[in-house]
């Protein structure tokens, strides 16, 4: 084989397995893009525990925010604590608790707020937390 030859069948070989690497993300990339546009509405609250050194605490706490997926309006939840990842500036790890909800629209959140499960984890859990911020979003 020559050289240009040789030259030639590199450049396509790469070509190729580029286009095959961005082909196989694609469906990843729609599947978020549906996940989205079906849920376009993210309800993310961070819990700073009263006391943070408590692994009870926040393990109740936990057990509390999940039973909220029992209410008919939240179409996805997500419950986590801190991650272990690289400590850097732009990362805030005061945090204990942290719930992330998907609803179809600002009426299925406005029923959770109201919904007689929401207030019972408040009323059962509030003394677990010391603070909680809300992030409310909806799809740009």
């Amino acid at each position: 084989m020559s050289t240009t030859n040789r030259r030639k069948f590199i450049a396509t070989a790469t070509t190729v397995a580029a286009g095959t690497v961005v082909a196989s993300a694609m469906p990843t990339l729609i599947k978020t893009t549906n996940m989205t546009n079906r849920y376009p509405i993210v309800h993310h609250a961070l819990f700073w525990l009263k006391n943070p050194g408590s692994i009870e605490d926040r393990d109740k706490l936990v057990a509390g925010v999940k039973s909220l997926g029992k209410i008919p309006t939240i179409k996805e939840l997500h419950v986590g604590v801190v991650a272990s990842t690289e400590k850097r500036e732009v990362v805030d790890n005061s945090w204990g608790v942290s719930e992330v909800m998907f609803f179809a629209d600002l009426a299925g959140q406005a029923t959770y707020q109201n919904h007689p499960i929401h207030q019972e984890f408040i009323k059962t859990h509030s003394h677990l937390w010391e603070k909680v911020i809300v992030y409310d979003a909806v799809d740009a």
